[in-house]
């Protein structure tokens, strides 16, 4: 008999390790699908709350943000593509990528997830930024990726023009923030269990089934 675990996934769009986190978690739930039930929802959190419309450059971000030189954010960038590459996720970025601000992506994840299509629009975002190297603030960007989860393109731009959600996304920030969430990836398993970062397979597939035999 399987045990029902209820996952909170807590990342931003523009977190290169939030990508490589859900990856490895989605295999990991693969390999432990014997004895493991798992609904994941996806929570907000921003990295850069105050980033422009029109974003940044990436290295200069990391540059001012870390204090990285180009060299080590060149360095950095090549083992997180690695990585990623290493789990079937392409990451196309260079030196010349940009950051853009994500909030109006966590709202349509929040209007997603009630129609049971939000991991699609999270994977179709991620795709989008991060291998398509498109604008995730723009609404354009935005709704593309909403059509291709299978969600009403029409019903995707009105949500994004008319700025719900706003306030539920907020308050769900806040919400992970007062729960002591202060980097992502963050997956938080039945209310209790905390995992950071974006661990291997075999770390994740480790804790779920100690959770698992402990729930």
């Amino acid at each position: 008999m399987s045990t029902r675990l209820k996952i909170d996934f807590v990342s931003d769009i523009s977190c290169p390790w939030c990508i490589i986190g859900l990856r490895a978690l989605e295999e990991a739930l693969a390999r432990t699908s014997d004895v493991i039930d798992a609904a994941i929802t996806f929570q907000p959190f921003e990295l850069n709350p105050d980033m422009p419309t029109e974003g940044q450059n990436i290295a200069e971000h990391v540059a001012q943000k870390y204090g990285s030189t180009p060299e080590q954010s060149a360095t950095n960038r090549a083992m997180i593509r690695a990585r990623a590459a290493d789990l079937g996720f392409t990451m196309a970025g260079n030196a010349h990528s940009r950051i853009y601000n994500s909030f109006d992506a966590h709202r349509l994840l929040h209007w997603a997830e009630p129609s049971g299509h939000q991991a699609a629009l999270k994977r179709a975002l991620f795709d989008a930024y991060f291998t398509q190297g498109q604008n995730i603030s723009d609404y354009d960007v935005l709704v593309s990726a909403a059509e291709a989860a299978g969600l009403d393109p029409v019903a995707a731009r009105a949500v994004l023009t008319s700025g719900q959600f706003a306030q539920e996304v907020r308050a769900a920030e806040q919400f992970w923030h007062q729960q002591g969430i202060t980097a992502v990836p963050a997956v938080v398993i039945n209310d209790r269990y905390l995992i950071l970062g974006g661990q291997p397979i075999e770390a994740f597939e480790k804790a779920l089934r100690a959770i698992a035999a402990e729930a």
